[in-house]
C-alpha cells in the first residue's frame, strides 16, 4: 500500500499553485464563478503555501491543518472560500496522521470535495463546481475502493474533471477551477512542474501583474495574555510585537500589562513573553475556527463595517454610517482574515458586516460562521444598496436589531 507523506502533500499544493499561476488569467475570462475567480483562487492558494516555508512539522496531518487554517483565513471571493473548504475537509480526514495510505488519503480527498460542495448551497446561483465535485468524488471513490496508488486516485478525479469541462461547458469557470486544481496536484505529486512560487515567496523576482503570495500572508492566531506586576514600557513592548503580527495592542491595567496580538508565530511570541514577567490568563485562539470572542473594553456597543471599492465610495459609506472600512478594489476583494481581524480589534462589543457584492457572499458567511453571535450580516448586491442600508444603522440598536432593520 503506497504511503503519502507530508513532503508529498507540500508538492501537491505547490503544484496546484503553479498550475493556477499559468491559468488564473484565463479562468478570469470565463463565466460561472463570479468576478475574477482565478485571481481569488490564486491569492487563497498564496496564503496557503506561505506557512510551508518555515514549518518544522513533517506530518501530513499537521501540514494539512496548517494549510487549511491559512486557506480558511486567507480566502477571497466565493471561489476562494470553496477552495478553503476543500482544504479543511482534507485536513479533517488526515487529522493526527503522520503519513497516510492511498486509501486514507483518497477518502480524505473525497471528503474534502464533498465539504467544498456543501458550502455552495449557501449561495443562490447554480455553480458548476458542484457538478465537477460530484463527478470527481464519484470517480475518486471507485479508485479508493479498489486501493489504487495515490496518483491513480488523483488521475481518476482528474479524468472526471476533464469530462465535465469538455462535455458540459468548456467556457465555465467552476469546472475549469476543479480541473486545474486536480491537474496541479497530480503534477506536484509527480514533481513534473516548475513553479515561480518559490522565487516569489523568497523575493528573488517579481512577475508583472501577478499576485505576490507575500501580500496574502495571514496571522490566524490571536494571543491574549496578562503580565503580572510588569514594569515594561507599553509603547516599546507594542513596537517590539509589531514585528510578529499585523495587530498588536498593549495596555496597562494597574500594575499589570495586557497584551493582544494577531500572529502566525505562536511559538515566537510565547518565547518572547516568558522574559517579560509572570504570565497570567493566557488565551490562544485559532481565528480560522469557530470561536467565542469575549468582549473586552470596547469603545462602543455596536459598529458597522463595510467594503469600499475606491475612495469616493469610502466617503459615501462613511457618511452613511460605516465606522470601519475595508478595501475592496476589484483585484483585492476582502479576505475572511480582514473581516475577522476587524471584529477582534475591540472597537465595539458587536458588529454589523455590510457586503456590497455577491462575489463576497461566502466570505461574509464564513466570517459569521467563525465569529458567531458577535456579528450580524447585511448582504447587499451593490455599493448603492450598501449605502442605503447603512443609512438605517443606529448605535442605539443591537447588532441583531440593526441587521433586521437594514435589510
Amino acid at each position: 500500500m503506497e504511503l503519502i507523506t507530508g513532503g508529498d502533500f507540500k508538492r501537491m499544493v505547490a503544484g496546484a499553485y503553479s498550475e493556477f499561476l499559468l491559468e488564473y488569467e484565463a479562468i478570469n475570462q470565463l463565466d460561472g464563478a463570479g468576478e475574477l475567480p482565478g485571481t481569488h483562487i490564486l491569492r487563497t492558494l498564496g496564503s496557503s503555501i506561505m506557512p510551508l516555508a518555515d514549518t518544522k512539522d513533517d506530518s501530513i496531518g499537521g501540514l494539512s491543518r496548517r494549510i487549511a487554517t491559512a486557506a480558511v483565513f486567507g480566502a477571497r471571493g466565493n471561489a476562494g472560500v470553496v477552495l478553503s473548504q476543500l482544504f479543511q475537509g482534507i485536513a479533517r480526514g488526515l487529522q493526527s496522521k503522520y503519513e497516510a495510505t492511498s486509501s486514507e488519503f483518497g477518502k480524505a480527498f473525497q471528503y474534502g470535495i464533498i465539504h467544498a460542495e456543501r458550502v455552495l448551497s449557501e449561495i443562490p446561483q447554480h455553480h458548476s463546481f458542484i457538478d465537477a465535485a460530484k463527478l470527481a468524488a464519484k470517480n475518486a471513490h471507485r479508485a479508493v475502493r479498489d486501493e489504487l496508488p495515490i496518483p491513480e486516485i488523483l488521475l481518476a478525479a482528474l479524468n472526471a474533471g476533464k469530462k465535465i469541462f469538455s462535455d458540459a461547458n468548456p467556457e465555465d469557470a467552476g469546472a475549469k477551477i476543479m480541473f486545474t486544481f486536480l491537474s496541479g496536484c497530480l503534477k506536484g505529486l509527480d514533481g513534473n512542474f516548475v513553479s515561480p512560487a518559490v522565487s516569489l515567496s523568497l523575493g528573488l523576482g517579481n512577475h508583472e501583474n501577478m499576485p505576490d503570495p507575500r501580500d496574502d500572508v495571514v496571522k490566524p492566531y490571536c494571543i491574549m495574555l496578562r503580565i503580572k506586576k510588569s514594569k515594561a514600557n507599553v509603547d516599546e513592548l507594542e513596537e517590539q510585537l509589531q514585528e510578529f503580527g499585523n495587530f498588536a495592542l498593549v495596555t496597562r491595567k494597574g500594575s499589570s500589562v495586557e497584551v493582544h496580538i494577531h500572529t502566525d508565530h505562536v511559538g515566537k511570541i510565547m518565547e518572547q513573553a516568558v522574559g517579560w514577567g509572570a504570565l497570567r490568563d493566557i488565551r490562544i485562539i485559532n481565528m480560522s475556527e469557530s470561536h467565542a470572542l469575549g468582549v473586552r473594553d470596547a469603545l462602543m456597543p455596536v459598529a458597522a463595517l463595510a467594503v469600499a471599492s475606491d475612495k469616493d465610495v469610502a466617503k459615501k459609506l462613511q457618511d452613511a454610517g460605516a465606522q470601519i472600512l475595508i478595501s475592496g478594489a476589484k483585484k483585492s476583494r476582502p479576505s475572511v482574515a480582514e473581516l475577522v481581524s476587524a471584529a477582534h480589534s475591540d472597537l465595539a462589543a458587536s458588529y454589523v458586516l455590510v457586503s456590497s457584492s455577491q462575489n463576497d457572499r461566502l466570505v461574509f458567511l464564513q466570517a459569521k460562521k467563525l465569529l458567531g453571535s458577535r456579528v450580524e450580516l447585511v448582504l447587499t448586491n451593490s455599493d448603492d444598496e450598501a449605502i442605503e442600508s447603512l443609512k438605517k444603522f443606529s448605535v442605539t440598536k443591537s447588532a441583531e436589531e440593526n441587521a433586521r432593520s437594514m435589510i
